[in-house]
């Protein structure tokens, strides 16, 4: 219902429960009226109840076990999927994990070769000046 407060209009929404215990209650009174006003006897009444009410838990059991097959392969497929996963996540770790020691060997290997190349150029230049003593004290004894 649309009312105005000081010329805007306003909406007003009012709420009740949710409808379940009417529906209940509705659903109870309309059984007890069918069993009042039904053409059969008690017996013929109370015998059908019974196998409908049989044939209703057979339904529900039924209706049970389709919906665990469901809930079971849905719970597979599930796990399948986390496995795959999980085995797809240690070939990735262990792929890079090969590669990073590959990289490791390659610098290990850039290293000792850059060290051996430090070594011999140290060598040559320590045996350069070697040789310029030798040839200073050679020329200084003249």
């Amino acid at each position: 219902m649309a009312e105005v407060a000081e010329g805007q209009p306003v909406v007003v929404v009012e709420r009740s429960g949710s409808g379940l215990g009417p529906f209940l209650l509705g659903l109870l009174l309309g059984a007890g009226v069918a069993l009042l006003l039904a053409p059969r006897s008690g017996e013929e009444t109370r015998r059908l109840l019974r196998a409908r009410g049989k044939e209703l838990w057979r339904m529900v059991t039924e209706k049970a076990e389709d919906l665990k097959e469901v809930v079971e392969e849905g719970f597979e497929l599930g796990r399948d999927r986390v496995e795959q996963g999980i085995e797809s996540l240690r070939r990735s770790v262990d792929e890079r994990r090969a590669a990073a020691a590959e990289v490791v060997d390659a610098g290990r290997a850039a290293v000792q070769s850059a060290r051996e190349e430090l070594e011999r150029r140290l060598e040559q230049a320590r045996a350069a000046k070697r040789g310029d003593k030798t040839g200073e004290d050679e020329t200084g004894d003249d």
